[in-house]
């Protein structure tokens, strides 16, 4: 296990940040980059009622988020055929990629921490 002083975490967190800037990845709120590590690291089926239940927000939050990571291509929905009333999310390729890219820059800057 890694234990890291709270200093040591916000370096963390600045390094990594920086480091999407700099690479021009897509620009996601705190909040949709919670729901689309939600979505990626979490079992399916995935729904907007359920993300909004898990996050504690509204369904128009979701809504909102999934409006801007489904304009990168981050994630797709779709009805639920057995209940219509039910908009399933599902992970995309770009999405699994753009995740597992975003999980090597944080080991790659937990590498170069100060010890």
């Amino acid at each position: 296990m890694i234990v890291l002083r709270p200093l040591q975490a916000l370096r963390l967190w600045q390094q990594v940040s920086l480091s999407e800037v700099r690479d021009e990845a897509p620009d996601l709120t705190v909040r949709q980059m919670a729901i689309l590590l939600t979505i990626y690291l979490d079992p399916p089926p995935h729904t907007v009622r359920g993300l909004a239940a898990k996050l504690e927000v509204t369904k128009p939050v979701i809504t909102r988020a999934l409006d801007t990571m489904g304009a990168l291509k981050l994630v797709s929905r779709h009805r639920d055929e057995k209940d219509r009333r039910n908009v399933l999310i599902r992970r995309t390729v770009e999405g699994a990629l753009y995740v597992e890219r975003f999980g090597d820059a944080i080991i790659a800057k937990a590498q170069e921490l100060p010890l």
